[in-house]
């Protein structure tokens, strides 16, 4: 399984991803599920793919490759960001119809994009492109996007992120979903990567990526618990809760579970 999700706020974009691939439980590895495309000046995209792992590179190689042919569509060359999407679906669905010519074992070859950034003279986007080659902007009132195994990382999503959200706190909050994802689901691991793409730079943004040591993440994983306790320890108790029967607490630190 994977999960990645990107945000749009008003001050730019996040893009995150786990790194955990698996064809069973004998084939479990780590491949980078974030592709960026930058043209300094001009225009930069990220593109995070989950589903069939020979489907998902056969299309990054594919786009990369287009933006060297002369007179054809690439990401080089489209006019704006929707023109960019719509050229993301079409590479992907002509992959996996070249992938199930060729296949005889009933291969789903299927794959899903999270798609996103800007072209100079346009506002930057994100998009969700589905295995059939089409498209869905982000909700206005809630501007994100997921893939994969996204209902244990949505709650903190729907709970902060909005337009105006400030893009590291926006970062924060996406490591904090992803974080929560792999507590609950071993399919999704690290290695993590994030990218914040501050709007109008045209840059390759700033990129991390981080291990279950990576100080900065345990740092981040361990405060967050912290403030979930905190948080429930400070609810309204309850009417019969008094001297003889005193609110209990969250003590301790949960278990941690095994990557």
């Amino acid at each position: 399984m994977t999960y990645c999700l990107a945000i749009r706020t008003n001050a730019g974009l996040v893009f995150a991803s786990d790194s955990r691939t698996n064809a069973g439980v004998d084939h479990v590895s780590s491949y980078s599920k974030m592709h960026t495309f930058a043209y300094p000046g001009d225009r930069f995209f990220t593109l995070l793919s989950a589903g069939n792992l020979a489907t998902t590179q056969a299309v990054v190689k594919q786009l990369r490759a287009d933006c060297g042919v002369a007179n054809a569509p690439s990401l080089c060359s489209v006019r704006d960001i929707d023109a960019a999407a719509n050229y993301v679906g079409m590479v992907s669905t002509e992959v996996q119809r070249s992938q199930a010519q060729r296949d005889t074992m009933n291969t789903s070859f299927e794959a899903t994009f999270i798609f996103g950034g800007q072209i100079r003279g346009g506002e930057p986007g994100i998009f969700l492109i589905y295995p059939q080659g089409n498209y869905i902007h982000e909700p206005p009132d809630l501007p994100f996007l997921q893939v994969g195994e996204t209902k244990y990382g949505k709650p903190i999503l729907d709970r902060v992120i909005r337009p105006d959200t400030p893009l590291e706190l926006a970062a924060r909050c996406a490591l904090v979903s992803l974080n929560s994802t792999i507590r609950s689901n071993l399919t999704v691991g690290p290695p993590l990567e994030l990218l914040l793409y501050r709007a109008n730079a045209f840059d390759e943004g700033k990129r991390l990526v981080m291990t279950e040591n990576d100080p900065f993440y345990r740092s981040l994983s361990e405060a967050w618990s912290e403030g979930l306790k905190r948080a429930l320890n400070s609810l309204p108790a309850f009417d019969w809760e008094g001297s003889l029967h005193p609110a209990q607490t969250v003590q301790g630190t949960p278990p941690t579970q095994q990557s």
